[in-house]
């Protein structure tokens, strides 16, 4: 058996999984964002997790661009664990084989071995989150690019640019996430109107819109849009057959129906992309495995080492 680890910017979770990808045995807890304590909460949970099961090794994905031997030059929101080796940090304490995986990548891996893409031979799987990251599929294998650093989707520009200071506020991360993105972007709403009511997470702000907020329903409209924005440039960039969509939110049917939506409209009225469509364009699917593909696809990479 194993140990699978999925780091989020706000929640770790993790499980205990069998040569089959079946998992036994999960749960989550908060993600700490100083340096040591967080590697001794992942050292107290792998040892508590060792009593109950013999366990093989530990196969952790997480935010940020990681290297093949574990370096992690960036790990999204926690800023602590830029520049460490994440790979021979936790070795050095559990005594056990490690593995380290961008959360993105792991998902992709995860749903070539047990999920949508069992089939595919080149597609691009989307993790929707605290920001957003991918994992990119070309020919079976997965591409990591030069550095490591394939599949920031987040990165990317999708608006016109502001005159002045960070150009990332208008990129994915921060229009199209869901804490970067969607919360991010209601809490300037309503600075803008002088109200101080900001909501604790994304569910309320889509409560707040079936409500009938008039606020919450604009940010959700253009949440979705530039979303579909994203995905349309991929489409185009890469000529995926087949774009899988996981991360939290997209378990919510109405997320991925307003989504599937929202592509509709703006692909009938792109004319290429129209003309296209049923022929070359690469649907939109739910990822199948879910929040616990990236802990599995981690798993998977280990096993195969």
């Amino acid at each position: 058996m194993f140990i699978g680890i999925d780091v989020g910017g706000t929640a770790i979770k993790y499980g205990v999984i069998l040569r089959t990808g079946e998992i036994v045995k999960k749960g989550q807890m908060p993600t700490i964002h100083e340096k040591e304590n967080f590697l001794q909460s992942i050292e107290v949970l792998i040892k508590s997790l060792q009593q109950d099961a013999v366990i093989e090794g530990v196969g952790i994905s997480a935010p940020g661009i990681i290297q093949k031997d574990g370096t992690m030059t960036t790990a999204g929101s926690i800023k602590s664990l830029y520049g460490i080796n994440l790979k021979l940090e936790l070795e050095g304490r559990v005594k056990l084989p490690v593995i380290v995986e961008n959360d993105a990548n792991a998902a992709a891996i995860a749903e070539k071995w047990l999920g949508h893409a069992q089939t595919c031979e080149n597609y691009l799987c989307l993790v929707v989150g605290t920001g957003i990251g991918g994992g990119i599929i070309v020919n079976n294998r997965l591409y990591r690019g030069s550095h490591g650093m394939a599949g920031e989707f987040g990165w990317m520009l999708i608006d016109s640019l502001p005159e002045q200071g960070n150009l990332e506020s208008v990129s994915l991360n921060q229009r199209a996430a869901i804490v970067g993105g969607l919360c991010h972007q209601y809490q300037l709403a309503l600075q803008q109107l002088g109200r101080s009511d900001l909501p604790l997470d994304a569910i309320e702000i889509f409560q707040r819109g079936e409500q009938g907020e008039v606020v919450a329903n604009q940010v959700i409209a253009q949440f979705f849009q530039d979303l579909s924005v994203g995905l349309l440039n991929l489409i185009s960039t890469f000529d995926p057959e087949l774009i899988l969509v996981g991360g939290g939110v997209s378990e919510n049917d109405g997320f991925m129906t307003r989504l599937e939506e929202t592509m509709s409209q703006l692909k009938a009225r792109h004319e290429s992309i129209g003309y296209l469509e049923g022929r070359t364009i690469a649907p939109i699917q739910r990822a199948k495995l879910k929040n616990d593909a990236g802990m599995i696809g981690a798993v998977y990479q280990l096993m195969n080492q």
